[in-house]
């Protein structure tokens, strides 16, 4: 008998008890790969998933256009989904609400919501964005899923909001405002920093999540001072975008192929989507 939505989300939720890490997807082959690779649940890339549409990031598809997509991905795992929301697709809380009703719709058990009013900044006052998160528990809630885990981004460290020594106690504010409103967990992208992380670990009311790169941490090194949940953002589409340049531009300009060993065998690719 195939998991129901709701165990789905219980197990996103157990998940959470140790140091999750999530490869990110950001199309339907894509996290048929990452889950075939052992993941024990996948989480979209908003990067990735607009890109694989044509769009760019920052809200460049539609609310309906990546809830689809979603509903993709959700269509060839049999693990977990988390959906990256953006900020909701629009600024008001009937929007975030809107957003976490399509997502849950199309299968999704966890969604990631900005607190950044658009890339680069500025972000919602502290209030403005607990209400966006109640809106979304709220949502969730009314769709049948209680049990939705909301993990809130903060843009503080990404974007550089405000003076540098001011920023751990704005992330601490905003992580008591998110967690009392009804968040799961504080997404930090852009600090992997060890010690700085570990006082945040300490002080946070919440778990905390990181993005890592090449040449971050390591996930022994961020578990270790306590973070719970680590993502790579569009990395690994990137890379792959990457292969499909280099491999074009050496085709055309060299008439070699050499850029494409190590592909995936065709059968490989074909079965992970086949369900």
């Amino acid at each position: 008998m195939s998991i129901t939505r709701r165990e789905l989300a219980e197990k996103l939720r157990a998940l959470h008890e140790g140091t999750l890490v999530l490869p990110n997807a950001w199309d339907a082959a894509s996290a048929a790969l990452i889950a075939d690779a052992g993941a024990p649940a996948i989480a979209t890339t908003s990067g990735g998933v607009a890109w694989s549409a044509g769009r760019p990031d920052g809200h460049g598809l539609t609310r309906e256009e990546m809830a689809e997509l979603v509903a993709r991905i959700v269509r060839v795992v049999d693990v977990p989904v988390t959906a990256d929301i953006e900020g909701g697709y629009g600024p008001s809380e009937a929007d975030v609400a809107a957003t976490v009703r399509a997502v849950v719709e199309a299968g999704a058990v966890g969604i990631n919501l900005e607190d950044s009013t658009a890339p680069g900044g500025p972000l919602f006052d502290v209030a403005a964005q607990a209400g966006r998160v109640r809106a979304a528990r709220a949502a969730a809630t009314e769709a049948g899923l209680p049990e939705l885990w909301v993990n809130i981004r903060t843009d503080v460290h990404l974007f550089g909001i405000g003076e540098p020594e001011g920023r751990r106690d704005d992330v601490l504010a905003r992580a008591v405002a998110y967690a009392e409103a009804g968040a799961d967990s504080l997404f930090v992208p852009g600090l992997v920093d060890l010690e700085a992380l570990r006082v945040l670990v300490k002080e946070c009311p919440l778990p905390v999540n990181v993005m890592v790169w090449p040449g971050a941490p390591t996930v022994a090194e961020l578990a270790a001072v306590g973070v719970r949940r680590i993502s790579v953002g569009t990395a690994i589409a990137q890379a792959a975008y990457a292969v499909a340049r280099r491999g074009a531009a050496e085709l055309l300009e060299h008439g070699t192929y050499t850029a494409l060993e190590g592909g995936l065998d065709f059968g490989a690719v074909n079965s992970a989507v086949t369900r």
